[in-house]
């Protein structure tokens, strides 16, 4: 069963491997690279600067603000995601009183149609979800101000979107909104393979719900929020806050800047005013944000494995 194993091993990680490196890891090679040039992106002929490209983002406003934003983002959204997250998928399969005749385990009443509405949002598109939003916070004529309207509330019209303070916020809840549901489902299946027994003998000592949720749930979860909160974490400084952002805001970042992030940034510098290389400047920086968050994250959640 020895013979030959190395070779069966390296015949199938040869090709995804090779695919990988060829698509992903030759990509931030380029950018680094280019990162020391004034290639335009449009010219063939570019020549090296060395360090410029870097000291002018050190020099850079917008990319202090652009990267504050960004890791406004990977602090808050994974934390208020996961944790509306983590509530509602305990109610759904564990916060349940118990029923006559029923299991002394379930979840809340409804929770199967729960599970559908959490998770609609994950059916449709970040740029359609981003589309409705950004109609709902329109001043005059969304759903969110006209509802203010409709229970009496007409002095509160806040611009939204057109609110320096606000607009960020706005955003962040865009995301959460779409988001939150895709770990529903993850923590539910989670919470599933979690054997009833522990629940019913913790419940026969006395204990409170939210004491089988921190005593239980969280800690035979942890490997699967760890690994959530480092998804969510690269969803919000990646595609995700770009699409949102690019969709409804004006600007798009704007008012003054108040939600540009990196990654919309390099997006700005690169296809619209044609500084390619200083944009995988910014790009290599969201790289070493994006990898140090990751390492924070795995070496702050580590802890003994538990096992059931």
């Amino acid at each position: 069963m020895q013979h030959g194993k190395y070779r069966f091993i390296v015949g199938f990680l040869a090709l995804p491997l090779g695919l990988y490196a060829l698509f992903v890891v030759w990509p931030f090679i380029q950018s680094i690279y280019y990162s020391f040039t004034d290639w335009t992106g449009l010219s063939p002929e570019f020549r090296m600067v060395g360090f410029d490209n870097y000291k002018r983002m050190l020099d850079d406003d917008i990319f202090w603000k652009s990267l504050q934003h960004s890791l406004l983002f990977a602090l808050v959204l994974p934390l208020v995601t996961l944790g509306l997250a983590l509530f509602f998928a305990f109610m759904i399969n564990v916060g349940g009183r118990h029923r006559r005749g029923g299991p002394v385990i379930s979840g809340v009443r409804g929770s199967s149609f729960y599970k559908i509405v959490y998770f609609f949002p994950q059916v449709l598109s970040i740029a359609i979800v981003s589309l409705l939003f950004a109609f709902a916070y329109n001043p005059d004529s969304g759903a969110i101000n006209s509802l203010l309207r409709g229970i009496g509330l007409d002095s509160v019209q806040p611009l939204w979107l057109g609110d320096p303070d606000l607009a960020l916020w706005c955003v962040m809840a865009v995301l959460v909104w779409s988001t939150v549901g895709f770990f529903v489902v993850l923590f539910s299946a989670g919470m599933a393979s979690i054997p009833a027994e522990l629940y019913e003998a913790a419940l026969l000592d006395g204990a409170s719900r939210a004491a089988t949720f921190f005593r239980i749930t969280l800690p035979l979860l942890w490997d699967t929020v760890q690994s959530g909160w480092v998804y969510m974490g690269i969803l919000a400084l990646g595609a995700e806050s770009f699409a949102v952002v690019q969709i409804t805001t004006t600007g798009p970042g704007g008012p003054d800047y108040s939600t540009t992030v990196m990654v919309l940034y390099v997006y700005q510098k690169a296809f619209r005013d044609g500084q390619a290389a200083y944009a995988t400047t910014i790009g290599v920086a969201l790289l070493v944000v994006t990898l140090a968050f990751a390492a924070i994250v795995m070496r702050l959640g580590r802890r003994e494995r538990l096992e059931f």
